[in-house]
């Protein structure tokens, strides 16, 4: 296949980087120590009043351990694979002999339940054998087929051992003997995507271009008339499990058009950016230059018209959807936790296309703020929505915000976030650099260290910051032999003043390339310092965001922060922040595992004694002082329940 899209820069390999102290160094352990533990234990339902998950037992059931009938969500099997996904980069960075052999006895399990043709999903296994392969838009079998495949090239890359993808690779064969272009075969394709970058995964590891074709395939059919979910339904007698069909219609699932003609993102969150995702490998791998472009349209309306501040996507509940541009209530967001993770995948695959800051500036913003809101700082508790206000009575009483939550919960019926955001933080090593040409690119200030090779010499790259609480970098570079290559360091857009020093001589910045300062020089041992301005930002709306008409966000470096009751006391809403406040930022130790909180001097509206009087012509309000604090928006809800808002309104 021709190259005519391409990466310009490639990842760097997990093993190549090591994460070291600092703030994602604490995400990284506690994965390790706390999440993989305590979902693994929640998938074999030994966690007290926990809703039970039914995943491993299920496959015990499938494999004919033991009898039983199915439970749990028809995807339930995806949860064990992004488990194992989840190991497979902890075992990179953490190997772990007790860890590793839990994961080979969990593999030996999937194996004995795949079946003698390589098919593979618990829920058609023992509850309706006859129906495979009937009900693509509703069921979820590509999905959970394409979590396997992922967790088996994990699995693969991170320990040598194929069990795993030998399995994946017998799932991917069947797959392909039933779905393509042949007159023979179905012309299906996902209600869920996830397959199509599970497969570009796959045929990347064993160079077999059927897995790559098939994935074009499901990506070329999505959206052609007449719709196959249509005629699938007609097949059927139009029995349907519960569907946004209905409700929702063609977009819900990204088949209201051609994936090439789609301007807008519409439908589910989560399955429009893996479609994305899945577009812009296939785009790589085939030389498609088209699915690039319908590659940026549909980037450019998710960032600049349908994202929160904090990168949260799918404004909402119903259908976890996009809705229309510029739709971004605050107190009825949805912001999937998985849409987050979805959106860093989908921002990383672009900056290795085009290395340009405004994809790293989204990923980072997801980073820091809508997927680790996702989970409790103790990990052992999780968000599915991602709310930008609330008030727990309205949550409890008001059935229209019943979806929005104000204390973590420790595992859902629909558990697909928890693992999600357990798989992206363990590999979060892959995200962090690129290498192209005679280059190095920095996306991500992170304490770590990377071993990469650039032209043709062992280059050691590593990092030394408190990013994000300190925009102060030293960045030491160590090449086996003097190499000459370009460093490329991420100016983040919100940093309006970077100032940086090789060995200790300021050098011009001038012309940036793509928002990365390019310094290219010959390297042996030397230190590059990067010193990010980061002011207290008072972020406002597009006017077309009327909820945030009148009010600002407060932002310092990549995190977005937001007032909680705990500190502030109730009735947010009633604080106003003066035009000309100033901001003071204190670093608390021992406040949410260390934090840096922002103090100001704000008002309060005052009515005075308002009686039983619902409304009130001519009322006196007047303002009253009083000190404000906001704190991390990713750490919210981690103490005493209560009010939370991230938009506070400006006097």
């Amino acid at each position: 296949m021709n190259n005519a899209a391409k990466f310009q820069a490639k990842p760097v390999s997990l093993k190549q980087v090591k994460i070291n102290e600092g703030f994602w160094w604490n995400y990284v352990k506690l994965i390790k120590d706390v999440v993989i533990p305590y979902q693994w234990d929640v998938l074999n339902d030994r966690v007290p009043g926990v809703e039970p998950s039914h995943a491993i037992r299920n496959f015990r059931i499938a494999a004919g351990e033991i009898q039983g009938e199915f439970a749990g969500m028809v995807f339930q099997d995806s949860d064990v694979y992004k488990w194992l996904e989840a190991v497979s980069y902890s075992l990179v960075v953490y190997p772990d002999p007790e860890l590793e052999k839990t994961a080979d006895e969990v593999i030996d399990l999937i194996a004995r339940a795949q079946q003698n043709d390589g098919y593979l999903d618990t829920y058609f296994i023992i509850k309706e054998p006859d129906k495979k392969w009937t009900n693509l838009r509703d069921c979820h079998e590509l999905y959970c087929a394409g979590h396997l495949i992922e967790a088996a090239v994990a699995y693969y890359e991170a320990t040598g051992k194929r069990k795993l993808l030998d399995v994946a690779c017998r799932l991917a064969d069947h797959i392909d003997s039933v779905f393509g272009p042949e007159p023979s075969k179905k012309k299906g394709y996902p209600g869920h995507e996830e397959i199509e970058l599970a497969l570009v995964k796959l045929y990347r590891v064993t160079g077999e271009e059927r897995y790559l074709k098939l994935s074009k395939y499901f990506i070329d059919e999505r959206g052609k008339k007449p719709l196959y979910f249509e005629i699938e339904a007609q097949a059927r007698g139009n029995k349907n499990f519960y569907s946004m069909w209905d409700e929702l219609g063609p977009s819900y699932f990204q088949v209201h058009l051609p994936v090439r003609e789609q301007t807008s993102a519409e439908g589910h969150a989560v399955r429009a950016v893996y479609l994305c995702s899945g577009m812009a490998d296939v785009a790589v791998e085939s030389g498609d230059e088209s699915l690039i472009q319908a590659c940026k349209k549909l980037w450019d309306n998710i960032t600049t018209k349908r994202m929160y501040i904090t990168g949260g996507i799918g404004s909402m509940s119903i259908g976890e959807a996009f809705t229309f541009d510029y739709d971004l209530p605050n107190d009825t967001a949805y912001a999937e936790t998985c849409a987050a993770v979805g959106l860093v995948f989908f921002a990383h695959r672009m900056l290795q296309i085009d290395p340009d800051r405004r994809y790293a500036d989204i990923m980072e913003r997801a980073l820091y703020n809508s997927v680790i809101s996702g989970m409790s700082l103790d990990g052992k508790k999780f968000f599915y929505v991602n709310p930008l206000e609330v008030w727990p009575e309205a949550c409890e009483k008001n059935k229209v915000k019943a979806h929005v939550k104000y204390t973590r919960q420790p595992w859902f019926g629909c558990a697909c976030c928890p693992p999600n955001v357990a798989r992206l933080l363990t590999s979060l090593g892959k995200y962090i650099y690129s290498t192209g040409e005679n280059e190095l690119y920095i996306h991500l200030y992170v304490d770590s260290e990377v071993q990469a090779k650039i032209t043709e010499k062992e280059v050691k790259v590593k990092q030394q910051t408190q990013y994000p609480w300190d925009g102060k970098i030293a960045i030491d570079i160590c090449a086996e032999r003097e190499a000459e290559f370009t460093l490329l360091l991420r100016i983040p857009g919100w940093c309006k003043d970077a100032k940086v020093r090789v060995n200790g001589e300021e050098i011009e910045i001038g012309a940036m390339n793509k928002g990365y300062v390019s310094i290219k020089r010959r390297w042996g041992k030397d230190r590059v310092e990067l010193l990010l301005s980061m002011p207290v930002l008072k972020m406002r709306a597009n006017p077309n965001v009327r909820e945030d008409e009148g009010r600002v966000a407060v932002q310092r470096g990549p995190v977005v922060y937001c007032l909680e009751e705990v500190d502030n006391g109730s009735n947010l809403n009633n604080i106003v922040l003066p035009k000309g406040s100033k901001f003071e930022v204190e670093y608390e130790k021992d406040l949410l595992n260390g934090v840096c909180v922002i103090k100001a001097e704000a008002e309060r509206e005052d009515y005075g004694p308002w009686g039983e009087e619902l409304y009130e012509a001519d009322v006196n309000v007047t303002y009253k002082p009083v000190s404000i604090k906001f704190i991390p928006y990713f750490a919210w809800a981690n103490r005493a329940p209560g009010e939370m808002m991230v938009w506070v309104r400006e006097k």
